[in-house]
């Protein structure tokens, strides 16, 4: 079994480069990584253990499960205890500190990790990572490329699915089922305490300002308070629109899209604030070139919002998100972030979900979002399912 799944040995190489170029700047001589996407970064695949990376020098792996991988960097334990005994069987002396992901450890494991270092110093290696994952690498952007393809063909397939008197659950499990189809993994990885969310949110009507717990862009009531975000068993109706925001991950790297469906025509108020969104992600396109202060597209849109007098609506209505965009990757909510306290700078092939959208009260969501490749010309789009609002008939 290879370490390495299907992911080459150089490409792994160069992300641990980029990790070691970042804990260099921030004077961190090594750390554990311990958390599956992180795992999966630096492994191409998910293993039960720990990936020690040292500020220079090849890593090492400490895995409990799955057996049967063979690489003479890997080494098998059965606790985290047992790992400083096998780094100095290879001579490796402890650093003075180690860098854990303290942005997602539980307060057990970082406790018994530190005592298993012998009460290193610890330093927090969850920025470390966030800002080595937020510039992609060509195999990573080619990777999101895919899943962009993928995901344009599910949703030209939505309105062939729509059947009148449809719910948006019955409407949500025929799309999740093509998107199966067509090769979606279905897990959502989402960055970020405490949020949750299954394959799609798709939101009907006056289901759209119904607030949830979690910062998403876009709420909903859903089906049970064990999971209080999208569809709720609204039926679909004339007048209403139907946001679709659906998973995009079918090659472990994850496009986000959201398109807007109606049953028949909506008000013009609707159509306004749809328009508007699509015109405020054509401005920041050209506006977002490697350099540009996060914040200063978030304020671009908001100026384009007041203009059209759309404010109240903007982000939400009974509840508003404070953003309008993310970074995409392994997961939903990478860096950088566009809001107004954002301190992130659009860097070379950062990748970016834009979501500007709205809440029209008794007809719903409108709005697009796309995904985002960040070049020296702007922003390019790679989630090119058309954005005009779909009739369902």
């Amino acid at each position: 079994m290879n370490l390495y799944a299907l992911t080459p040995g150089d490409e792994i190489r160069r992300r641990i480069e980029k990790i070691q170029h970042a804990m260099a700047d921030a004077g961190m001589p090594a750390m554990l990584v311990t958390s599956n996407a992180n795992i999966y970064y630096t492994t191409g695949r998910v293993i039960n253990g720990y990936v020690y990376i040292p500020a220079t020098g090849k890593p090492l792996y400490f895995v409990r499960r799955p057996t049967g991988i063979q690489n003479p960097d890997v080494i098998y334990i059965h606790k985290p205890e047992q790992i400083t005994g096998h780094l100095a069987e290879r001579s490796i002396i402890l650093p003075e500190a180690i860098g854990f992901e303290m942005g997602l450890l539980d307060v057990m494991t970082y406790d018994r990790l530190t005592k298993a270092f012998g009460g290193i110093k610890a330093l927090n290696a969850s920025p470390v990572l966030r800002t080595a994952r937020a510039v992609k690498t060509d195999f990573e952007l080619d990777m999101l490329r895919r899943s962009g393809v993928k995901h344009e063909r599910v949703y030209q397939r939505i309105p062939h699915l729509y059947e009148e008197g449809m719910s948006d659950i019955e409407l949500q499990i025929e799309i999740e089922r093509i998107s199966r189809l067509e090769g979606c993994l279905g897990q959502f990885r989402i960055a970020g305490e405490s949020m949750e969310l299954f394959m799609s949110n798709i939101l009907a009507g006056d289901n759209a300002d119904s607030p949830t717990p979690y910062d998403f862009a876009m709420g909903g009531a859903g089906l049970d308070p064990s999971l209080p975000v999208g569809a709720n068993g609204t039926v679909i109706k004339p007048g209403m629109t139907v946001m679709v925001d659906s998973n995009g991950n079918f090659t472990g790297y994850m496009t986000d899209m959201t398109r807007v469906f109606s049953d028949g025509d909506i008000d013009d108020l609707a159509r306004k604030s749809h328009q508007c969104s699509i015109d405020i992600c054509r401005s920041l396109e050209k506006a977002g070139t490697p350099g540009t202060p996060a914040s200063q597209l978030y304020e671009l849109a908001m100026s384009i919002v007041n203009e059209r007098g759309l404010e109240r609506y903007f982000m939400g209505h009974s509840q508003k998100a404070g953003f309008i965009g993310h970074g995409v990757g392994i997961e939903i909510n990478e860096l950088p972030v566009i809001a107004p306290r954002s301190r992130d700078v659009l860097a070379l092939h950062n990748v970016i979900a834009l979501e500007p959208k709205f809440v029209i009260p008794h007809v719903g969501a409108t709005g697009v979002e796309n995904t985002y490749i960040v070049t020296e010309k702007g922003l390019e789009c790679i989630t090119n399912s058309p954005e005009e609002i779909i009739n369902l008939n």
